[in-house]
């Protein structure tokens, strides 16, 4: 990643690479993973309750699997990963009593990075995923750093959550200051509380664990879904391992150019958020019989704009302050079905009830402070430590103020989050150039929205180009993150058709897009 007349300051880079010859990059790495994924393949997981911490569902099963903390030194320090399982039912959704045959564990990574993938089996009761669930063991887990595999904290989850906060799209030299001065304070709160181990929280290292994990489940090849964040793991195992994948789907796709990983594409999708802010303003101006923000997406900012005002001078409930409201604002922008929510509780709270807003925006309780707080640790330790990052404030200023005149909706509070990473202490790593070649993998599926703004449809058509034998479905004119699985069935059943019989379309294709969301108020 460069930056045009900023310098970037890089760490030492640790060595990345997949291995395959000796000595060279990554090759003890290579070694390592090798080593652990057979004593893992030896020792299986011995599945039974799940820890009472997570509160996870009786249908669950649990186990853990150990992984070295450092593929290089697979003798040192080791870590226990959580996994998760519903077996496959083998029966027919469509009834008749029909035996399904298994077709083993599909394993799943929803992304973050930082989150857990632990409730994944469950989807197994959803309609959408019967036919899946009837032939594959469900199958999820919770990456190294997310509990309760190996956590990852920062700070005291009693003070993640400054609320209420101001949310400025052009904020003042002296906000500035302060946040960074609180982004040089998180990093070292990092690198205190996890010590050396923290270099270790990387996706090269998620992709190794995924090996490891696909070992120890019996699995000679590994069928693999993973959704945003999950996508950049999966390329990176299809990379590291493209001769122990089976099937492969990525859902709502990062961008994989390794130019990009991570400070580029987080500028990419605040450009992004953007347009979907101003989807999400239009609809609400075509419902404005319903809610009364205002009949065109000027007059919904106008109003979104005063509540802010308000919130500002008293916060909602004492907690909701402009940059909570932002926050759950920022959340509709990721899913559709957030709008009719979202639009109500704002109107709620102009005409003088704060409640909803205060509901949908406000302090979480002290269980959901620590797991916000362990999924943000996990999220800054992946991004800081997997590419080298600007260290010069003055180069995130100067590309984001330039930024923030065309896109202020996300803008500075993406710059928020990942300015940890221009202080951080442990070393980076080179990120993977992701490609393979023709017969290199086996055919893998490619699922996106066009208007999605976490991941920005770009991401899809660079990871097609770099994956031979790759097929493309695209859901048109759609902006929810996260389409497999959901309320298109056109998507699912291409899903379907792969996942359940290797079948893909001959070519590229899209599915009309789902509905919009009904008003309610």
């Amino acid at each position: 990643l460069t930056s045009a007349g900023g310098s970037l300051g890089l760490a030492p880079l640790a060595a990345a690479g997949a291995g395959g010859r000796a000595g060279g990059p990554g090759a003890a790495e290579a070694r390592g993973t090798a080593v652990a994924a057979g004593r893992a393949a030896a020792a299986g997981i011995e599945f039974g309750r799940c820890p009472k911490a997570e509160e996870l569902p009786a249908a669950l099963r649990c186990g853990t699997v150990t992984v070295p903390l450092d593929y290089a030194r697979p003798d040192g320090e080791q870590i226990e990963l959580t996994v998760s399982r519903v077996r496959a039912t083998h029966k027919s959704p469509e009834g008749g009593g029909r035996e399904v045959p298994g077709q083993g564990a599909l394993l799943y990574n929803p992304g973050g990075p930082g989150a857990s993938g632990l409730y994944f089996p469950l989807a197994g009761m959803v309609p959408q995923w019967k036919r899946i669930a009837a032939a594959y063991d469900l199958v999820g887990y919770a990456p190294r750093g997310v509990a309760p595999s190996a956590p990852l904290s920062c700070q005291d989850p009693g003070d993640f959550f400054k609320g209420p906060r101001p949310a400025p799209t052009q904020p003042s030299d002296a906000f500035k200051e302060q946040r960074a001065a609180e982004a040089e304070a998180y990093a070292r709160g990092c690198a205190e509380r996890a010590g050396d181990a923290l270099r270790h929280y990387h996706s090269l290292n998620n992709a190794r664990d995924l090996e490891v994990v696909r070992a120890a489940l019996g699995e000679e090849r590994l069928t693999f879904m993973g959704a945003s964040y999950g996508t950049y793991l999966g390329a990176l195992y299809a990379e590291l391992f493209p001769s122990r994948v089976r099937r492969m789907v990525f859902d709502s796709v990062v961008n994989p150019d390794p130019e990009g990983i991570w400070y580029r594409n987080n500028l990419e999708q605040s450009e992004a958020f953007e347009d979907r802010w101003s989807d999400f303003k239009e609809w609400i101006a075509e419902h404005h019989a319903v809610y009364g923000l205002g009949d065109s997406p000027r007059e919904v900012q106008n109003s979104y704009e005063e509540a802010s005002e308000r919130l500002a001078a008293e916060p909602a409930g004492g907690t909701v302050g402009p940059a909570q409201l932002q926050g759950a604002f920022l959340k509709a922008g990721y899913y559709d079905d957030y709008w009719p929510h979202r639009a109500e509780a704002l109107s709620a709270y102009l005409r003088g009830d704060p409640q909803p807003l205060i509901d949908q925006a406000g302090t979480r309780t002290e269980e959901g402070a620590a797991g916000a707080e362990n999924s943000n640790a996990v999220y800054t330790a992946v991004e800081c430590n997997d590419a080298p990052w600007p260290t010069d404030f003055e180069v995130w200023d100067r590309d984001n103020t330039r930024l923030a005149r065309r896109a202020p909706f996300e803008t500075w509070d993406n710059v928020w989050t990942n300015l940890p990473c221009a202080y951080w202490r442990a070393p980076r790593q080179r990120p993977l150039d992701v490609r393979t070649g023709p017969g290199e993998l086996p055919p893998t599926l490619v699922l996106a929205a066009e208007e999605d703004a976490a991941t920005p449809y770009e991401g899809a058509l660079e990871l097609r180009r770099r994956l031979s034998g790759s097929v493309l479905v695209t859901e048109r004119d759609a902006g929810t993150h996260g389409v497999g699985g959901g309320a298109n069935a056109c998507v699912n059943g291409h899903l379907e058709a792969y996942l359940l019989e290797g079948r893909l379309p001959a070519r590229d294709t899209s599915c009309a897009p789902r509905p919009e969301p009904e008003p309610r108020g």
